[in-house]
């Protein structure tokens, strides 16, 4: 079985980065591949590259942030199945989506997810931190876990029928989609034992002290709505954690 499965990129004067993003989608081995750039109306010529690409779909309109316009895409995409790649990050070989597909077939499941790494965006080569899903179950959600949001491909229906990214969160609206995908309606999930994504170093959520505050806050706000009982104490656990995934970068370690 060869699925549809959409790809959502949302873009705001992303020239810089975005070409290779595309390119890393435009080069997949996989067949059936529906990809959909939602842009916010970039003042650079971010839309002009991005219909470089043929097939490519286009929409180019005005957003309430990165949330809003991934809705967008989900709503507009035509696939039996759905996921994510930002337009600073890319697939790291050309059979991912193959080996996305793969695990949807093999398992019957409602999504799939696997690992991540980050990369430094002037050395794309070099990984400086691991981020991986294997070990995440659902009961850890409260320290402030999830599976790594940029390999999570969902059946469309799973939004149609659980709802889309919540616009009113600034950072966490995946883990909170997740959490309510995950936890609140226990949908059926595989992991796939590989890195699906490369994303470079920089995101919003791991810039500052402040911002971490904010989707600390924010985590706290998604287990409140999901009926998971947690606290700040409890999210300071998972920075230990996180220390092991950047040594195994340094120490070799790919997975």
């Amino acid at each position: 079985m060869t699925p549809k499965i959409s790809i959502i990129t949302a873009t705001y004067n992303s020239a810089a980065t975005v070409q290779h993003t595309l390119q890393s989608i435009a080069t997949q081995t996989y067949s059936n591949i529906e990809h959909i750039v939602v842009d916010g109306l970039s003042s650079d010529n971010t839309v002009a590259i991005a219909n470089q690409f043929v097939n490519v779909k286009v929409i180019c309109e005005k957003d309430k942030g990165l949330y809003d316009a991934i809705n967008k895409g989900i709503k507009a995409s035509t696939g039996a199945i759905v996921g994510i790649l930002n337009s600073d990050d890319f697939f790291p070989n050309n059979t991912i989506v193959q080996s996305i597909a793969n695990a949807f077939n093999q398992h019957n499941v409602d999504a799939v997810y696997g690992d991540i790494a980050f990369v430094k965006p002037n050395n794309i080569q070099k990984i400086v931190r691991l981020y991986s899903s294997n070990n995440f179950k659902p009961s850890k959600f409260k320290y402030g876990y999830m599976p790594a949001h940029p390999s999570f491909y969902a059946k469309k229906e799973c939004f149609d029928k659980y709802g889309y990214y919540q616009i009113d969160y600034k950072i966490a609206a995946d883990y909170e989609l997740l959490m309510r995908m995950m936890y609140t309606h226990n949908i059926s999930t595989t992991y796939i034992n590989e890195v699906l994504v490369y994303m470079r170093t920089g995101g919003v959520s791991n810039q500052n002290l402040a911002s971490r505050y904010v989707l600390n806050q924010e985590i706290i706000k998604a287990c409140k709505a999901n009926k998971v009982s947690t606290n700040m104490a409890l999210l300071s656990l998972k920075y230990f954690t996180k220390i092991g995934e950047f040594i195994k970068p340094m120490l070799g370690i790919k997975q």
